[in-house]
Parts: C-alpha cells; structure tokens; sequence
C-alpha cells in the first residue's frame, strides 16, 4: 500500500508546469496578474523576465533561468562574437517577483516592444510562460496551424 501512495505522489509531482492560455488584464501601473494555475508552480519566487521573441515576452522561474544562464555562458564562450547579442537580452532583462495578488511589474519599455496595453494572452509553455498582444498570438497559432499535423505526430503519434 506505500508503495502506491508514493507511486502517485510520483505522478503529480510530474503533472508540475505552465500549460494552457489565460486572458488577463493589464492594469494602469504596468501589472500583471498571472493566472491561479501558473501562481501555484511560480508563488512568490522570483522570475525573469525578457523579451527573447519579437512578439511576446518570456518569464523564466530560477530552475529555467539557470538554464538559459548556462546555455548563454557556453555560447560566449564558443561564440565570442556572440557578446552583442547576450548583452542586449541581459539587459533588457528584469526580475520580477509576484505580490500577494499575483501580479508582476512589467516595465513600460518590454509592454512596448511587444505591443501590449490593456490585455494580455498568457499561455504556458511547459517550463515558462509567454505573454501576448492577443491578436499577434491568434496570428501566429493560425499561420503555424498547417504544420501542426507534422508535429502532432512527432509528438504525440
């Protein structure tokens, strides 16, 4: 009988990680609710938030952030050239840890970049979370649509 309890303990530990996509609003101060279901993996710990892709903006809990930090070190230190390019995501680059409400800050300029103002799409995407200007993420799903019988197969069967 222990064997099961810890068995399933097993299985919902591993069901952790930001899935689905959540309208939320943005309000006069630049902040940003994140969804219930995304609080429950992210709470109060801290969060990176960048813009890696020309149309949303990317928040990293610290174990995916580590990551990317070592990934970034190793390209520097193959790719010296490559200095420019980690600098300019480094510094555009922002923690942001979630108040008792949920909401992170998002700063002005990263709101501009990616064209968000008063609401904002925020889907999970396994180990992160992405944020969109709703119409550009509808934009991008439809024009993506036509290859998504390839990869459903490569993925699912």
């Amino acid at each position: 009988m222990g064997w099961v309890n810890v068995h399933l303990r097993t299985r919902v530990a591993a069901l952790s990680g930001f899935l689905g996509s959540y309208l939320h609003q943005i309000d006069g101060k630049g902040r940003l609710s994140l969804p219930a279901a995304f609080r429950r993996d992210a709470s109060d710990a801290p969060l990176v938030l960048v813009q890696v892709h020309e149309n949303a903006l990317t928040l990293y809990p610290e174990s995916a952030w580590a990551e990317v930090e070592e990934r970034l070190r190793d390209l520097l230190r193959r790719q010296p050239q490559a200095r420019s390019y980690v600098l300019g995501v480094t510094a555009n680059a922002v923690e942001v840890v979630p108040d008792k409400q949920g909401r992170i800050l998002v700063p002005q300029r990263l709101l501009t970049a990616v064209g968000l103002a008063e609401t904002a799409m925020v889907v999970g995407v396994i180990d992160r979370i992405e944020v969109w200007n709703p119409d550009r993420f509808t934009e991008t799903v439809e024009a993506g649509a036509a290859e998504g019988a390839d990869f459903a197969g490569q993925v699912f069967g």
